[in-house]
């Protein structure tokens, strides 16, 4: 039998090689070593951020680390993937998105990032649905007499949206399209500057989340609301009505969460984090709340890396159906 000998030049970069398999190795094992920093695309005190806060400091006891919140705003909520995309692959840098990771590639001609191909799953991490509602003072007062309303005076009716690609234009998007109107949107740089104008009597109508709305509805008297958008009425607020049941039959619009890191982010540090999430997931204080903002954190079997990787590849597919039919994009 032959033995064949390395050359020095190889059997060095066999070493090297070598080395630097076991010192990533070592460095997975022992991370995190210093806070992890949790991107959110959208404006601090919106429903995204709202989600984060709460997640962040059990995931950091669970962690041993600090995990701070960064809002980076900008470009319907482009920027941040686009950040994390091309940040170090070490884990220091996560990413939270809502549907807007699916509905992205349809919307925009160029997008800085590949959803699909530029990051490692981590996974999904609530359900949340939305609500249509109006100023307090707008002429409607249920559903159908709002369909009458908007039909007769579109060109009059105002509907905000938390800006381009938030799922508040989405869900106003397929309103309008489903309802066979064409309303003047206003976009603001986030929900909580659109829900202000709304309350304020600025604008007319907004469809948004329940971790932004369902506060001011329990409030009673500063809004209106005509309908929720999931097929189900919620638990929570069992008195208001789905959309679908009121006439828009198949209106379901449920804005789920994810998280994601850089491609390459090595497997043990993705487990640290999913683990992570896991426990936060099952945070008593975490379940309560979200229990109040009328939204559903998701079980076990869908916090995990691959079923936010089933589930982004369907939802990209679905809203580019959805938008290629209302005829949306954006620059």
């Amino acid at each position: 039998m032959r033995i064949r000998l390395l050359t020095p030049a190889a059997a060095a970069a066999l070493m090297a090689c070598t080395s630097l398999g076991l010192h990533l190795n070592a460095q997975a094992q022992d991370w995190p070593t210093k806070p992890v920093v949790l991107v959110v695309p959208y404006s601090a005190g919106g429903p995204t951020d709202v989600v984060a806060r709460m997640l962040a400091i059990p995931m950091g006891k669970s962690l041993g680390q600090t995990v701070v919140v960064e809002n980076t705003v900008g470009a319907g909520g482009t920027i941040a993937p686009a950040r994390v995309a091309r940040a170090k692959n070490d884990g220091y840098t996560i990413l939270i998105h809502h549907m807007g990771m699916a509905t992205a590639p349809s919307l925009y001609k160029k997008l800085p990032y590949d959803p699909l191909k530029d990051f490692e799953y981590i996974g999904q991490v609530l359900d949340v649905p939305m609500t249509l509602l109006s100023r307090k003072d707008f002429p409607a007062n249920n559903f159908q007499e709002l369909l009458a309303y908007v039909k007769a005076n579109q060109e009059k009716v105002s509907l905000a949206n938390a800006g381009i690609g938030a799922v508040s234009q989405l869900c106003g998007m397929l309103f309008a399209y489903q309802a066979g109107v064409k309303l003047t949107t206003v976009p603001y740089k986030g929900a909580g500057p659109a829900m202000n104008d709304l309350m304020g009597g600025q604008v007319d109508l907004l469809c948004d989340q329940t971790t932004q709305t369902a506060p001011v509805i329990k409030d009673g008297n500063r809004v209106k609301v005509f309908g929720v958008t999931t097929p189900q009425r919620l638990t929570a607020m069992p008195q208001i009505p789905t959309l679908d049941e009121q006439g828009l039959k198949g209106f379901d619009v449920k804005v789920w969460h994810g998280m994601y890191a850089p491609k390459g982010t090595p497997a043990e540090v993705i487990n640290k984090i999913n683990t992570a999430l896991n426990v936060a997931l099952k945070d008593p204080v975490v379940v309560q709340r979200i229990a109040d903002l009328s939204s559903e954190l998701v079980t076990p079997d869908r916090a995990t890396p691959q079923s936010l990787k089933t589930l982004l590849e369907s939802e990209v597919k679905r809203w580019n159906t959805v938008i290629k039919a209302a005829g949306v994009t954006a620059e």
